[in-house]
């Protein structure tokens, strides 16, 4: 069906869903501006912020990584067009938080391919900037994509190097990235060295200033500090060490959490349904994992569903114990194979 005979139609239901998407999709391509103006820069603020919200509170599948794919086509597209040299640097700073954010979404939904490309739109335009806060950020995301890929090696690079000229950034901004070291060193079993990082990062953190950073870095909070510590301190475990200040740690983080942190919330609460599951009680993990399935079911984050079924693999060692079993069959029906 054409668009013309869609027009006179009278009801939708005479239309099939995909025709109907065909008919609103684009049919001329963005059209570029012939200069940049102060709104533009703006827009781009405004979908970065917003789409930093929506990734955090839903995931970053379903329309809100497409939404965030298209933003930043457009977003980069301006990058060609003729800027006035007063507003080239809030441009270049706005393109790579918009890029950051981006490239979030796709990191939460293992578009690791997109999410690499994503990010170094934003490091090299925070580069060009001088904006050495959106830089350190976007070094955060590049060291924890690697970590969760399984190249802690790649990762830790990439936290030095948001680490660079550490007095240009702030406390809070320090901490985030010694918790992305932190995070590499436990993943190479290198127990030392992550306590270490993770010392680093309390002490940096211990001197935030909220007022001081930059608005991306809002979400760093108490509840986020203990979270993201905590995720090393649970790998440490794992290989030995007492688990007892990794499960602290995460019960502050899903006490922490707001509903605009939902994605956290759930994470730190399945983690912490695991890390008791492997060295605490099975009954009691099967409880914190029944929340932490209720609270992840209203995410499209497939890194919250794959910890859903690492919990799961846990709770199967205990196939005597009917929690931890009812928990694993409901993980199961919940998520596809």
């Amino acid at each position: 069906m054409d668009r013309r005979a869609f027009l006179s139609v009278s009801t939708l239901a005479a239309l099939a869903p995909l025709d109907l998407a065909r008919l609103v999709a684009p049919t001329t391509p963005y059209e570029l501006p012939s200069t940049i103006t102060p709104a533009h820069v703006d827009q781009i603020i405004a979908v970065a912020s917003n789409l930093h919200i929506w990734d955090n509170r839903f995931g970053g599948g379903g329309l809100i990584g497409e939404m965030g794919s298209r933003a930043l086509e457009c977003a980069v597209g301006l990058l060609s067009v003729s800027c006035p040299s007063t507003l080239r640097t809030e441009l270049l700073a706005a393109v790579a938080r918009l890029g950051m954010v981006v490239g979030a979404t796709h990191f939460d939904m293992y578009a690791h391919d997109d999410a690499r490309v994503a990010f170094k739109v934003a490091a090299d335009c925070a580069e060009e900037a001088g904006n050495w806060h959106l830089r350190a950020k976007t070094y955060s995301f590049l060291a924890r994509q690697a970590v969760w890929i399984g190249d802690p090696d790649d990762g830790l690079t990439q936290a030095e190097k948001g680490l660079v000229r550490s007095d240009r950034i702030t406390a809070t901004e320090q901490a985030m990235l010694h918790t992305a070291r932190a995070r590499a060193f436990a993943k190479m079993r290198n127990v030392q060295a992550a306590l270490s990082a993770v010392g680093a990062a309390d002490d940096a953190f211990a001197h935030s200033r909220p007022e001081e950073d930059p608005p991306w870095m809002a979400y760093y909070d108490a509840a986020q500090h203990a979270g993201d510590t905590a995720h090393a301190l649970f790998d440490l475990a794992l290989v030995g060490q007492d688990p007892a200040e990794a499960g602290k740690r995460f019960q502050s983080a899903v006490r922490g959490h707001g509903d605009a942190f939902a994605r956290s919330r759930a994470i730190s609460c399945t983690k912490l349904a695991s890390l008791i599951m492997v060295k605490g009680d099975p009954s009691e993990a099967a409880a914190i994992g029944h929340r932490a399935l209720d609270e992840s079911g209203r995410l499209t984050s497939r890194r919250a569903a794959d910890d859903l079924r690492e919990l799961a693999r846990y709770a199967g060692k205990h196939p005597t114990i009917g929690e931890a079993a009812a928990l694993r069959e409901r993980i199961a029906a919940a998520l596809p194979a």
